[in-house]
């Protein structure tokens, strides 16, 4: 056996499954199976935004501990292959990512593609997919799915105003009392789609909330924010209660169709 064969591309945050709660981190990780190395990049490369979400393994594990909710999480790096896009995204294994080219990414053979689909992108989902079923059959009803992520402070030399924002496509069961309870304080920038909007045909929510119908939602955070575990222990002590009061509402744990604005659910949504 190789020391890759070792490699675990998911790591289960185990908590209480009856509580209905989901956690996923797709970015949390700048890790490589070693039969990758480096990708042909120098070290510094992966302390950036390109290999991974600065900060949110921290903020995961803290919401997980806090909510006593189960948490999935990607072990390996966007730059390998990203798990928030869909099989057939052109950005699913980036050859260029803001401004650095990933010499081990180009060019890529057929078959080199569908070996990290197979051994790294599909067990990351069939992982979530098992993890979302488990807490419905657990809590007996449909679960409330949250994703967390963060952003750069800067993006092409534009200064990001947000300190926190959140993602959606269609679906406003979850994003309306969790903005409403983000915008009540005044200290707080909060975007609603911002700084990307949250409907992208294949991504993590899309094949496990919006084909379901489980009520769902993305958090940013800007890295900047919760670099560090002070940080991100103020973010997880911010976001938990009001992730909990949600949570608490029957009607979130109702399947609900409301549709996607990429175009009809069921249309190719699985594989």
């Amino acid at each position: 056996m190789t020391r890759d064969a070792l490699f675990n591309p998911v790591e289960l945050v185990e908590e209480d499954r009856t509580r209905g709660l989901v956690l996923l981190a797709d970015h949390a990780r700048n890790a490589l199976p070693d039969e990758y190395g480096d990708l042909g990049l120098p070290a510094s490369e992966f302390s950036r935004h390109i290999a991974y979400d600065i900060g949110v393994e921290m903020v995961t594990r803290g919401l997980a501990a806090r909510l006593r909710a189960p948490a999935a999480m990607a072990a390996y790096s966007r730059l390998l292959i990203d798990p928030n896009r869909g099989e057939d995204d052109p950005t699913l294994i980036r050859q260029l990512y803001d401004g650095t080219i990933v010499p081990a990414n180009y060019p890529m053979s057929g078959a080199e593609r569908e070996r990290r689909l197979e051994r790294y992108y599909r067990p990351y989902h069939d992982a979530v997919g098992a993890l979302v079923s488990s807490v419905a059959h657990a809590s007996g009803a449909a679960p409330f799915i949250v994703s967390i992520h963060s952003f750069t402070p800067h993006m092409q030399g534009r200064r990001r105003p947000w300190e926190i924002g959140i993602l959606w496509d269609s679906d406003p069961r979850a994003v309306e009392p969790m903005l409403a309870a983000l915008r009540a304080d005044p200290a707080l920038t909060v975007g609603d789609n911002e700084p990307y909007d949250g409907a992208l045909r294949g991504d993590t929510m899309f094949k496990h909330a919006i084909v379901e119908g489980y009520a769902h939602l993305l958090i940013e955070i800007r890295q900047d924010l919760i670099a560090d575990q002070a940080g991100a222990d103020a973010w997880s002590d911010r976001l938990a209660p009001i992730l909990d009061a949600i949570n608490a509402d029957p009607d979130i744990h109702v399947a609900q169709q409301f549709g996607s604005r990429t175009g009809p659910v069921f249309e190719g949504a699985k594989r």
